[in-house]
């Protein structure tokens, strides 16, 4: 079995984030969610991965290089324009051949890996099986509709009218009967190949679809307000430690991940929470659900439920919360202290507060 992974998409949600940033690096508890993925699919036991790459290409190839890091062989694969997941399956085909597949979205999360999924559709060995999860708002989704047994007998695409509340999971496992499929398909209303019509060709000609039901939190981190939360489950599982220095009197919560270099002074830490490599805090609160990334400077400021990537320099910032702030963002106080401020900024944005609100 290979793996593909989808790593192209301009983040058009994400911005201004992803002016500069392809959205699959994006930092959960200051790792890229790709590598989550990636993490996954090494541990299901697959090894031979192809990566579907578009404009983000080099900083994706950057990031990850030949796969050596993860235990895995990585094959990048250039897709022309976002034209639908059955489009990059498609233009997977010269790494795929004819083997069976797990194709993984590079901006998704998943509790408790893929591992028994893989192990379920080698055992049972059916044209595809699909993950399902029950979603508040299934009109943003591909919906899967199930028969009285559980079988799937139909999929929509981001319907307007749902015929229930289960959502495709970004996970998907294949036969090359998925290239012949989406072969045959034509585009959407989005003028895209959809994988669900795809899907449902197989379903519609008698192949065996099989659904599992993920027990466990999925998480789409294509907005930033679902970044946020990915970041707060995520950081509820990590175990703390202390790598880096406490000074005059720093303290932290047993739930906290100091790194190493990472230097903290008259501040305090309550987390869970995650302090990267070269961050310097002096005279800072961080509260709850916050990753604050490497050769980061914060002075004088309060920071909480908030993802603060690499080098940025905050100053006399009274209380910031619910917010993502992209690298070498620079944030200082000029005149007077407004209770709280929510900010989404793009790299190298730079930002003073004066009186009043932002």
């Amino acid at each position: 079995m290979k793996g593909l992974v989808l790593a192209g998409g301009s983040g058009s949600r994400l911005r201004p984030i992803t002016h500069t940033s392809a959205k699959q690096l994006v930092p959960v508890a200051n790792k890229p969610i790709l590598f989550y993925g990636l993490e996954q699919i090494r541990d299901a036991g697959v090894t031979e991965v192809g990566i579907i790459v578009g404009d983000t290409g080099p900083e994706i190839r950057d990031a990850v290089g030949d796969g050596s890091a993860f235990g895995l062989e990585v094959t990048y694969i250039p897709q022309d324009a976002p034209l639908g997941l059955a489009h990059a399956v498609l233009t997977a085909e010269p790494f795929l051949g004819d083997d069976d597949f797990v194709m993984f979205l590079g901006d998704n999360l998943i509790e408790g890996g893929i591992r028994h999924v893989v192990e379920a559709f080698e055992r049972d060995a059916p044209a595809a099986q699909l993950l399902l999860k029950q979603v508040p708002d299934p009109h943003r989704f591909g919906i899967a509709e199930l028969d009285d047994d559980g079988a799937i007998v139909r999929l929509v695409e981001k319907p307007e009218d749902p015929p229930s509340d289960l959502a495709l999971v970004g996970v998907y496992l294949f036969t090359s009967a998925i290239l012949d499929a989406a072969r045959r398909i034509e585009p959407s209303w989005r003028g895209e190949l959809e994988i669900t019509d795809a899907i449902q060709l197989l379903v519609t000609e008698g192949r065996p679809v099989r659904a599992s039901l993920v027990e466990g939190w999925w998480l789409d981190t294509g907005k930033k307000d679902e970044l946020l939360e990915a970041n707060r489950v995520v950081l509820s599982t990590v175990e703390g430690r202390v790598d880096g220095t406490l000074a005059e009197g720093s303290t932290v919560t047993p739930d906290v991940v100091v790194e190493a270099g990472a230097r903290l002074v008259r501040s305090h830490v309550r987390g869970p929470a995650v302090i990267g490599p070269g961050t310097v805090l002096e005279d800072v609160f961080v509260g709850p659900f916050t990753s604050i990334a490497g050769d980061c400077r914060l002075e004088r400021c309060e920071v909480e439920y908030s993802v603060v990537m690499e080098r940025c320099h905050l100053r006399d910032v009274p209380r910031l919360e619910g917010s993502l702030l992209g690298r070498d963002v620079r944030i200082a106080r000029t005149e007077r202290r407004p209770a709280a401020h929510r900010f989404l900024l793009g790299d190298h944005a730079e930002v003073e507060i004066t009186e009043g609100r932002v």
